[in-house]
């Protein structure tokens, strides 16, 4: 050792001074003409005898190393002696609770990779950001609204936001030159039919005339059901105030002028906010549905926390269950299930049902016990 070396070749005036030249931050050096009497501590047998290991020279010194107990931990500490007999003294500066130091260079350890998480969660949030954007504007495809979703994130996020940008252009695009289209022969069509009608008044036959105007009536029906249909994905008119009540008093109003049996039942007064002109065909049709196929109908309007209902029952055939959710999809027509021939597109429910999902409500159908059919429409109040 280092230290036996310079302390041992000092004379002994000079052996204490010379000790303490060797003090470090870490070791305390110290020299004795006497060893102290302090007991040996077992529980270090091991440590001496791996010293002995490494420094075999030490074997006849009588190294004796022990334990002394510090605040917040424990040093060790012991002496060897010289040839002269003399002794030199050492100690540790104080060593820490193992455990206080394994959890020290844990917490040491963690720190970067608490980092490197909080980075991740960053730029996750960062990538889903866009991502959420895009989920939020597809579902809002085909609704009205055409939206274009910003292109940010990471290159292939980036790449299926473009792309879906130019489908949904291509998809605004198809449906409003459809719906120009469409538009366009419907008004085509109603110049040679009112030419016809014009012409009817000529025709000598009565009976002939009357069939030729309920045909020529029909078509102009079906021409009308085909464009309310087919009217684009766009908003046909903004929501406003419209009395419930007195809407469909007016339509049974309408339906008893024309000589059908039809009866209303709810309040005279009830304010909702709806599309007033896709909201009144859609009833009227639900009303004629039940005149046409029935003697009677009955319009009852109720109100209830978060919604108001609209049922309008009929005394038909009703329909077979396993066609109920069939007959709400355009150009279906359940001939057989009706007892008379059904005239039109098979549009009828179809456009009830577009409408009513407009206003954010729900169309049901079911069968009366009683016999006829019941058409529930519920809307938010």
């Amino acid at each position: 050792m280092i230290a036996r070396k310079l302390i041992s070749e000092r004379p002994v005036s000079e052996r204490h001074a010379a000790a303490t030249e060797l003090n470090t931050d870490r070791y305390v050096i110290n020299w004795s003409p006497t060893p102290p009497r302090v007991a040996f501590s077992p529980e270090l047998a091991s440590m001496q005898r791996q010293v002995l290991e490494w420094e075999p020279s030490l074997a006849h010194s009588e190294l004796r190393m022990r334990l002394s107990p510090l605040p917040g931990g424990s040093a060790v500490s012991g002496e060897f002696r010289l040839a002269d007999g003399s002794w030199v003294l050492f100690s540790t500066r104080g060593i820490r609770q193992g455990w206080s130091l394994a959890l020290s260079r844990v917490l040491v350890g963690l720190l970067p990779v608490a980092l490197l998480l909080l980075l991740s969660a960053l730029m996750v949030r960062a990538t889903l950001r866009p991502l959420r954007a895009l989920v939020r504007a597809t579902g809002r495809v085909g609704s009205g609204n055409h939206d274009v979703v910003q292109e940010e994130g990471p290159t292939e996020l980036r790449t299926l936001i473009h792309a879906f940008n130019e489908m949904q252009h291509r998809i605004h695009d198809l449906i409003e030159s459809r719906t120009q289209a469409l538009a366009a022969v419907g008004h085509d069509l109603r110049t040679p039919l009112a030419r016809l009608q014009l012409r009817l008044e000529d025709a000598d036959d009565p009976a002939t005339r009357g069939a030729m105007a309920g045909d020529l009536a029909e078509m102009e029906n079906m021409i009308a059901s085909l464009l309310a249909f087919l009217g684009g994905e766009d908003d046909p008119e903004p929501p406003r105030a419209i009395d419930l009540a007195v809407l469909l008093q007016t339509l049974v109003d309408d339906a008893v002028d024309h000589g059908g049996d039809a009866t209303y039942a709810g309040p005279e007064h009830f304010d909702v906010a709806a599309r007033p002109t896709s909201l009144r065909r859609a009833l009227a049709n639900l009303i004629e549905n039940g005149l046409h196929y029935g003697e009677r109908v009955r319009v009852t309007l109720s109100e209830g926390a978060d919604v108001v209902t609209v049922t309008i029952d009929d005394d038909g055939p009703g329909i077979p269950p396993e066609q109920i959710e069939a007959v709400t999809r355009p150009f279906v027509r359940l001939d057989e299930a009706r007892a008379r021939n059904t005239k039109g597109l098979g549009l009828g429910l179809a456009i009830v049902a577009k409408a009513v999902a407009l206003e954010g409500g729900t169309l049901d159908l079911a069968n009366r016990p009683e016999g006829g059919l019941s058409a529930r429409v519920t809307l938010p109040r």
